[in-house]
């Protein structure tokens, strides 16, 4: 069966991200302006809001043209499995993304431009973009519409390591491209199994949400200039961290294919009556 999709193959998913990039580029000016009036990070969260949803405008009448219609699944069908989200997520966090992140070397350069960036967005605007509008808009436009086209077309984890890859790569550094990379990819399975946009958003913000209360409490958090174990309180500490995050988010994961294939059986079921019944 040869279904419609938006986007149906690598090289329109890369038109997305360039597309990104353009609102990113075409707003600047707004949030230059901006600065002097209302403030840095205010003039950020009225930035970065016109950035992405005029691509995601753009984004989603493409999709819909191209497909006939378009359905993003916003409420939570299952609390345990949202709950459950949330502690997978936060232990991917301390177990996995943390360690690898700071294990990469940072110049002082970009420590720099981070500790800015915390000092600047370190207030209630600053977490509104971060843990709200970001998870927001980015959900949509990497889940909710280039995955779910890449998956019309391509193998599950070729789409899922494609939009993944490609959601890393619009954070411009790589730190934080592995962050998205992995929460990226933990974010498209969850959305592989279930089409639910909703859990992914809750994924992207229990991430970004986790990272805003650091780099509010800390911000020198956000440069990666301290070795790892003194991050974790010591040698001892990171490896019982580390070593029971990874366990929390393996049980998690496991936990998670169990709900995600019952919600699966109870869906079809209907599907199929609701076949007939058009039929």
């Amino acid at each position: 069966m040869n279904l419609r999709a938006y986007p149906k193959n690598t090289l329109q998913s890369f038109g997305i991200v360039g597309l990104i990039f353009s609102g990113m580029i075409l707003f600047y000016p707004v949030q230059h302006w901006l600065n002097d009036l209302m403030g840095i990070s205010p003039s950020f969260l009225v930035y970065y809001v016109l950035a992405m949803a005029a691509p995601l405008y753009l984004l989603h009448s493409l999709k819909k043209k191209e497909e006939g219609t378009v359905t993003y699944l916003l409420k939570p069908k299952d609390i345990g499995v949202v709950l459950i989200l949330v502690v997978a997520t936060v232990a991917l966090q301390w177990g996995v993304t943390g360690p690898i992140g700071y294990s990469i070397p940072m110049p002082e350069m970009f420590q720099k431009i981070f500790r800015d960036l915390a000092e600047q967005l370190n207030d209630g605007y600053g977490l509104i973009s971060i843990a709200i509008m970001a998870p927001f808009f980015e959900e949509f436009i990497f889940r909710g519409i280039m995955l779910d086209g890449l998956l019309k077309k391509k193998s599950t984890w070729t789409a899922i390591l494609i939009s993944a890859a490609l959601f890393g790569l619009v954070h411009l550094n790589p730190w934080q491209f592995v962050t998205a990379m992995i929460i990226g990819t933990f974010a498209g399975w969850v959305y592989s199994r279930t089409k639910s946009l909703i859990y992914c958003i809750i994924i992207h913000f229990a991430n970004n949400f986790t990272a805003s209360i650091f780099m509010f409490l800390d911000p020198d958090s956000m440069a990666i200039d301290e070795d790892l174990h003194e991050m974790y309180g010591g040698s001892t500490n990171m490896y019982v961290i580390v070593t029971a995050s990874i366990v929390i988010a393996a049980v998690c994961i496991y936990v998670l294919n169990k709900r995600m294939k019952m919600e699966v059986e109870i869906e079809t079921p209907m599907l199929e009556i609701q076949e007939d019944i058009v039929g």
